[in-house]
């Protein structure tokens, strides 16, 4: 099979001539710079500099060699943008590693703390001194009620949230009818320059993008003390990404092969809601969503959901969706073998191949192998499974146990 008849195959529950594998494909499972610079350094890669093109996570492009070391199967479209130097400029890591980052990206360094700016010289994120990641530091209806804002003010103030206004290559474009243009003529190269799958990031965050505008807490209040007017905000976010949608589909549509949505329902002991609150605030949206981009383009639907979502799956799949991630096995009720046998029919599993929490970082290679076959040994029979690590490789995650871990995907045999 070539990487994108495997991943297809995977996605529709037929059983691929080897484990389908991501590494990179989308912005939580690629690899921290940091422990980037330190991978090409094991695997004795001389060339190429380090690239960052998620400045929020820190997340470094990887690099055809490396996506060919490990038997990659996948590719982010953002690939096929910024493919020039000049699109590019200098900066350093936490650790003093050089690097190259979106020349477009606005940026500023006080007192040793670098900030991500808006347009406007809004300060989104901000990198504290010794810190590794940006974190969010501007919310722009913080201290309010959702029933205290003016929604017609959303499209505006969408682009004054770290997460929603620092713009990934490509994105980065907008939706003029110029960028579009440049998006679609963006996205037909890469997909004439490769035979790996193409996931394109999408969003449409229904449950997230509140919790960046209000902060966590304050929109949260609002679910429980005011449902009704969170109903509004979702009918309004959803028409907002609707109206993109169709844009973004019309250009990219015929030059991927998944669509990524996001959302992260779930936290380390459960669903951040209950069902019933789910189904009334989120899954109308959803399925609109889902439903709307099968419509407009050859795609299968994946959602990037952390947490211990289990109680939500049943509703998500009937909303529409093919495959969901990071597949967060340490999370409560999200045993793989229960989660196999239950949805394993239905639902793609695009991640649980290693456990980032626990072992990932923290175990020795031989231990990171065996979880690694075990994960995979559950997941992958059947199809219905695409490899990933739970998240992101971080920056502290030694080399050794990388390659341990994309090793140990090949020797799984599919019967």
């Amino acid at each position: 099979m070539t990487p994108r008849e495997r991943i297809l195959a995977s996605l529709e529950h037929r059983q691929p001539d080897r484990v389908a594998v991501d590494f990179g494909a989308h912005r939580s499972s690629g690899i921290s710079a940091i422990a980037y610079g330190a991978l090409k350094k094991h695997l004795g890669i001389e060339s190429g500099d380090i690239y960052v093109y998620d400045m929020v996570q820190q997340l470094a492009v990887i690099e055809p060699e490396v996506l060919d070391r490990f038997q990659v199967d996948t590719i982010e479209l953002g690939r096929g943008f910024l493919t020039d130097a000049a699109d590019w400029k200098p900066w350093r890591l936490p650790d003093g590693t050089p690097c190259k980052i979106p020349a477009y990206q606005g940026m500023e360094e006080k007192d040793g703390d670098w900030y991500l700016l808006a347009g406007d010289g809004t300060r989104l994120g901000v990198q504290r001194r010794g810190c590794l990641y940006f974190e969010q530091c501007y919310w722009p209806w913080e201290g309010k009620a959702v029933s205290e804002v003016d929604l017609d003010e959303l499209p505006e103030v969408l682009g004054r949230s770290v997460w929603t206004g620092v713009a990934a290559p490509g994105s980065h474009l907008g939706m003029s009818d110029e960028g579009l243009a440049a998006l679609a003529e963006g996205a037909k190269r890469l997909r004439e320059s490769t035979d790996r799958a193409i996931v394109g990031l999408f969003g449409g965050n229904m449950f997230e993008i509140p919790q960046f505008l209000f902060r966590m807490d304050s929109y949260l209040t609002s679910v429980a003390a005011e449902p009704e007017a969170c109903l509004t905000l979702s009918e309004r976010l959803c028409e907002l990404h609707l109206a993109n949608l169709e844009k973004w589909l019309g250009a990219v549509g015929p030059y991927i092969d998944v669509i990524l949505f996001g959302d992260d329902l779930g936290g380390q002991g459960g669903p951040l809601m209950s069902p019933a609150t789910y189904r009334r605030l989120y899954k109308p949206f959803h399925t609109r969503l889902f439903h709307r981009a099968k419509e407009l383009a050859e795609v299968k639907v994946q959602l990037h959901c952390c947490g211990g979502v289990e109680p939500l799956l049943g509703d998500l799949i009937e909303a529409g969706l093919d495959a969901i991630n990071p597949v967060q096995v340490s999370c409560r009720g999200m045993t793989p073998e229960h989660l196999k046998k239950t949805f394993g029919d239905r639902l793609t599993f695009w991640g649980g191949g290693c456990d980032t929490r626990h072992i990932l970082g923290h175990g020795s290679p031989a231990e990171v192998r065996e979880n690694v076959l075990n994960l995979v040994r559950t997941f992958a029979p059947g199809g219905g499974f695409v490899f990933q690590q739970v998240h992101n490789v971080m920056a502290d995650v030694p080399p050794e146990n990388v390659v341990a871990m994309f090793d140990a995907v090949q020797e799984v045999v599919l019967g």
